[in-house]
């Protein structure tokens, strides 16, 4: 299917449908466009709190759409984008497929609109026998005055994030851990990025315990997925690493999942799509930043010689960690990565992962739940970009009382604490392989797969963290 596209046009020179974006605060300057009664009309509506105006003309229309203006700037924007994605509704009800956008307000969220109505947009119809008949997209967004860089970033961006969101959506029977790996590679192909892919005989070369235990049940062999994003312009001296848990579908292993709670399990692997669409957009945008990704790719299923509670593993470091619950598997895999990235004496290291079910009973799907080693400036970094792309971060500790929880009696640990402050214990357990290089874990469970949409964060997968990691990343290289 076409994906939305938008443009950078100059005032003026656009036919068909007008959206105008306005305030209560300069409905004044809409008299050029808008006759006497139907100025009338908008500022007597207005006054009820009405905020999306449909005005048709012969061959085209104009529709108005009033913004409120919130107490923070980030807030703002998040309006604009939620007001965006509610203008498609209107949209499709008038089978209206391209727009043109025109700022009147004094403060201009054209972008944050045209992203919300682009985001709202996505549609994933693959599977579908005729999906001609379900596409409802809007396929062009026409910007007045934008300036052609922020709209070809934006457009990057958003290629980007729907290609994390067509990852996580793909159902298992296509994606396997393979069929990930080849996806990767195309995408690093298109973007421009490096790929470095270890094998099944590599894997086991360096004795990662972690993903070859997880693996070990499946007749598909497992990934280990190097990314390397390295412009002549890169500021940092040091790499950033980002690694994601790239776990392709989790029946749980022998610690099965009940039915319901693995009927969307092919979301598992939203933290290395999440790290792809940040390197498909790093790299389309030019980011002056060197970034190494790290993706340790595998299903967790059950099969013949499956990994069980109560065995023994030794990971890539050499640490020996009891088994509990071959359902807490995500954290095996990320663990070799994480000492993995050793090698790299990385300036900030990155992990994305749907790795718990306790950060969804904590946040729900509204939050990321992460805890980390990085310093203070790092930390508050990534938490304005949370709050400017409204992928928001609540910061859990990781006191020391929680290592109590990973002792095991015949390890070095064990891979699962109580379930009081599971997420905490899974992040404790994750500590132990980073080492002493600047360390965040994000846990991305709760907002990264949603069984309902939620504004212009469409149902299934979100692709969330990609937006987030690029406005962290650019602010802080760029």
């Amino acid at each position: 299917m076409k994906r939305v596209q938008l443009t950078a046009i100059p005032f003026g020179t656009s036919s068909g449908p007008l959206v105008i974006l306005s305030d209560k605060n300069s409905l004044d300057s809409l008299d050029a466009v808008l006759n006497a009664t139907e100025m009338a009309f908008l500022r007597q509506t207005a006054e009820l709190d009405t905020h999306t105006f449909f005005f048709p003309r012969p061959g085209s229309s104009i529709l108005v759409r009033l913004l409120k203006t919130e107490s923070t700037p980030a807030a703002s924007l998040e309006n604009a984008r939620i007001a965006g994605n509610a203008l498609l509704r209107e949209l499709r009800q008038y089978k209206i497929g391209a727009v043109t956008l025109r700022n009147t307000c004094e403060e201009d969220r054209s972008l944050a609109f045209a992203e919300g109505m682009a985001l709202g947009s996505y549609q994933f119809l693959k599977y579908f026998s005729k999906p001609e008949q379900k596409e409802k997209a809007l396929t062009d967004i026409r910007l007045e005055n934008a300036a052609e860089e922020a709209v070809g970033e934006l457009n990057a961006l958003l290629e980007a994030v729907f290609l994390a969101r067509d990852l996580v959506n793909e159902p298992y029977s296509f994606l396997d851990a393979p069929r990930m790996a080849e996806l990767t590679t195309e995408a690093a192909q298109k973007f421009g990025f490096g790929i470095e892919i270890l094998g099944k005989e590599k894997i086991e070369a360096l004795k990662m315990g972690g993903i070859l235990a997880v693996s070990q049940g499946s007749i598909a062999p497992p990934h280990f997925c190097i990314l390397e994003w390295k412009p002549e312009t890169a500021k940092n001296t040091r790499p950033v690493v980002l690694v994601g848990k790239g776990v392709v579908y989790d029946t749980g292993g022998l610690s099965l999942k009940p039915s319901e709670a693995m009927d969307y399990m092919k979301c598992d692997m939203a933290g290395a799509a999440a790290v792809i669409g940040t390197f498909a957009a790093a790299a389309a945008n030019n980011l002056p930043v060197h970034l190494i990704g790290l993706l340790p790719v595998t299903d967790n299923v059950i099969g013949s010689g499956v990994f069980a509670p109560g065995d023994v593993i030794r990971m890539y470091s050499g640490t020996t960690v009891e088994v509990l619950n071959t359902d807490a598997e995500g954290r095996l895999i990320l663990a070799d990565a994480l000492h993995y990235a050793k090698k790299y004496d990385p300036e900030l290291v990155v992990d994305l992962a749907t790795l718990t079910g306790a950060a969804v009973r904590a946040l729900g799907t509204q939050a990321i739940c992460y805890m980390g080693t990085a310093p203070e400036n790092i930390k508050s970094a990534l938490e304005k970009s949370g709050w400017d792309t409204y992928e928001r971060l609540v910061e859990f500790p990781l006191w020391k009382e929680f290592d109590e929880e990973l002792k095991s009696n015949i390890a070095d640990l064990k891979n699962l604490g109580t379930p009081n402050a599971a997420m905490i214990t899974a992040g404790k357990f994750l500590e132990h392989f980073a080492g002493e290089y600047p360390w965040l874990h994000l846990d991305i469970a709760g907002p990264a797969y949603l069984r309902s949409a939620n504004a212009y964060r469409t149902k299934d997968g979100t692709g969330v963290g990609v937006r987030l990691l690029y406005d962290f990343l650019k602010k802080q290289y760029a």
